[in-house]
């Protein structure tokens, strides 16, 4: 089988999306046979994925295209150049898109929060997504979602045969794992925080994902509460927050209250696996990949009661309605005190995550890819 493989969510800082393009680039090879996958990314062929995580990206990062009498070709002539190179190969799109040169191709449908919460989303994302989602569903044979509850809202969106869209989990790289605390004294130092005592939320800043919910919770418990465990955002500054960062600032000012921004790929496991508790209050995802990382890292988790998360937690986490602020204030306080239930929850939690895997994730991909090969 060849395959073309699209890894334009790749970027030197990787989220959600761009994590799931990562493990599929870097596993695919393995599986598939190095010389049997190519690489593209917006109109140009890639030589090393990796390369796309270096800022800025390097010149060598990109095949260099054939020359035509010894000139850059014109554009007719690149694009028939592109898609005879995309002729009997599977294209996969791992971020719902998928370009004109494709002529077998999967996609991968995320969630459909642009369609479904659309004052959530830029302007400029909306458009995008209007303009480029149905060009690429009509070049597309089969959907990958990401859960299962994505999987019956796309099914209702495009009114496809059910066939022809198949739900496969993501999965956790083995670096996100308990550490001891020796381990994590040097990098938490860096941040100035200590094993144990910080509630951790990993989260882009935008409307859907309710961290200002969040906030409101927090400030409803003691003041002591808050000292001993301060709460510790980490994820992109994002948009349509401009009152959440004030928030932020103000409520920084108080000494309970810390906004990392993005942090290092490296340094991420640890903050996960040094936090007292993981919230996570988004009223909507396709998956919610942080969750999952906190759960395999020892850390127990509260979660938003709302789309993918119940499927994805399996009954490990304790589930609210992020929108019922008294509510999440006991559901914080159980999961930072109540150690009985904790102890239960890291169990639990331990035994969630070991079902979900990079491996298997990529294997009933190309178990998708062989249906349309």
């Amino acid at each position: 089988m060849k395959l073309v493989l699209s890894v334009d969510a790749l970027s030197p800082v990787l989220t959600g999306i761009g994590r799931y393009a990562w493990e599929l680039s870097t596993i695919m090879p393995r599986q598939l046979g190095i010389e049997n996958v190519d690489f593209y990314r917006q109109n140009r062929w890639i030589r090393d994925p990796g390369m796309l995580l270096c800022e800025p990206v390097p010149k060598e990062a990109f095949k260099r295209p054939k020359r035509f009498f010894g000139v850059k070709p014109p554009h007719w002539l690149n694009a028939y150049s592109q898609k005879k190179a995309c002729h009997d190969k599977v294209f996969h799109g791992p971020n719902y898109f998928v370009p004109a040169c494709a002529n077998r191709a999967v996609a991968t449908v995320h969630d459909l929060s642009v369609f479904k919460f659309p004052d959530t989303h830029p302007v400029e994302r909306i458009r995008h997504f209007e303009r480029e989602f149905t060009a690429s569903l009509s070049r597309v044979q089969h959907l990958i979602t990401d859960s299962e509850a994505t999987r019956q809202e796309v099914l209702e969106f495009v009114s496809w045969s059910p066939d022809k869209i198949t739900a496969i989990p993501l999965g956790v790289a083995p670096n996100f794992k308990p550490k001891p605390v020796a381990d994590l004294v040097v990098i938490l130092a860096k941040f100035g925080l200590d094993a144990g005592r910080y509630g951790l939320s990993v989260s882009t800043l935008e409307p859907r994902k309710k961290i200002d919910h969040l906030l409101s919770a927090y400030e409803l418990l003691p003041n002591s509460l808050r000292q001993i465990y301060p709460l510790v955002l980490v994820g992109g500054a994002g948009w349509l927050s401009d009152a959440l960062h004030e928030r932020i600032d103000r409520l920084s000012a108080q000494g309970w209250l810390r906004y990392l921004g993005f942090v290092a790929e490296d340094d991420l496991p640890f903050l996960y696996a040094g936090a007292r508790a993981f919230f996570f209050p988004s009223i909507y995802e396709g998956f919610g990949l942080p969750v999952l990382e906190a759960m395999a890292s020892g850390t127990p988790v509260v979660a938003s009661n709302c789309s993918s998360l119940p499927e994805v937690t399996k009954g490990a986490a304790l589930l609210v309605n992020p929108d019922d602020i008294d509510a999440f204030k006991i559901a914080i306080e159980q999961c930072l005190l109540d150690d009985v239930w904790r102890e239960g929850a890291i169990d639990k939690g331990f035994e969630v995550a070991h079902t979900y895997s990079w491996s298997r994730c990529v294997s009933e991909t190309i178990d998708v890819y062989k249906k349309i090969a």
